[in-house]
């Protein structure tokens, strides 16, 4: 793929993701304007965000079927093939980390993906991998559950029943 074509499809994506993005708040009854009183509707920010995106969008295939800009005219490979793999895998073990979270939970399947991602794609040394795939998910905790009070998925009872004794660990140690 050129440089090229990778414009094109990426101003493409976007006008599409932000169009969607607009009709799904519209569908969903967001109050896109000002509510007297309280301030911006729910939908306020996300509509703009997104028109704003998707003006951009079409500002750039403008400019790419006019052929001003470099890109729009190069004919250059847009990726190598080995930078292309490590971006599919990264994609992938993603992906499993999202599936990953409604089985064996937010924290267990971040540490999965910090420890892929670390030591088996960067190439990190094992003191650095296991530094960051612990303490990742142990900051996410405190920042998400203990300072947010945000509860994020555990995952199936069993995984969930561990948390909950670590929650009550908490609760009777610091409250």
């Amino acid at each position: 793929m050129t440089v090229r074509t990778a414009e094109l499809l990426m101003a493409i994506a976007t006008l599409v993701v932000s169009l969607g993005l607009m009709v799904n708040i519209y569908v969903d009854d967001l109050v896109i304007g000002w509510i007297e009183g309280r301030g911006p509707g729910a939908g306020m920010w996300p509509f703009w965000l997104s028109g704003g995106m998707a003006l951009a969008s079409l500002w750039t295939l403008a400019r790419w079927f006019a052929g001003v800009t470099p890109e729009s005219r190069s004919t250059e490979e847009y990726c190598a093939s080995d930078t292309l793999f490590l971006v599919i895998v990264t994609a992938l073990a993603f992906l499993g980390f999202l599936i990953l979270i409604q089985v064996i939970g937010t924290y267990l399947a971040l540490m999965l993906y910090m420890l892929i991602c670390i030591r088996f794609l960067g190439g990190h040394s094992w003191r650095m991998t296991w530094s960051i795939t612990v303490g990742a998910p142990i900051f996410v905790y405190l920042l998400f559950e203990v300072a947010l009070t945000k509860y994020l998925p555990k995952g199936l009872p069993m995984f969930e029943e561990g948390f909950l004794f670590l929650d009550n660990f908490r609760y009777e140690w610091f409250y």
